[in-house]
């Protein structure tokens, strides 16, 4: 049961983070607007790079949620990539370069990565023991 329950959250957090992703890739300044951040030509440029990022990895934790057995690797990676993000987007906060706000954006990011990281051990376990055998 949890584990069923725990794959449609990461799965929602997957589609979360491709369509927050393609919204930052389109409209960088309207992003950067919501958290506070500085708006030029090189900040929109660079945000709409991360926000290709996160496409990518919301679509490969997708792939890999979807994937007839279990994917630890690409499951790893995916919450090392939100851990990253949840540290960057604090920092960011930190230096002043977003507002408080975005420390919403910190915590979904570092919950996302909690979720993903015990599935993922999770999903270890299972590997390691179907290897075994």
């Amino acid at each position: 049961m949890i584990g069923k329950v725990l794959v449609r959250l990461l799965k929602v957090i997957a589609l979360l983070t491709i369509v927050s992703g393609l919204v930052q890739m389109i409209k960088p300044q309207w992003v950067l607007a919501i958290v506070g951040g500085d708006v030029s030509a090189a900040t929109n440029h660079f945000f709409a790079i991360v926000g290709m990022f996160m496409v990518l990895f919301g679509g490969l934790l997708w792939q890999s949620l979807a994937a007839a057995s279990p994917q630890p690797m690409p499951v790893m990676w995916c919450g090392l990539q939100k851990f990253g993000a949840a540290v960057a987007v604090g920092l960011g906060v930190f230096r002043d370069l977003f507002s408080w706000l975005a420390l919403g954006v910190a915590a979904f990011d570092l919950l996302s990565a909690v979720l993903i990281f015990y599935y993922w051990f999770s999903i270890r376990r299972v590997v390691d023991a179907h290897r075994a055998k």
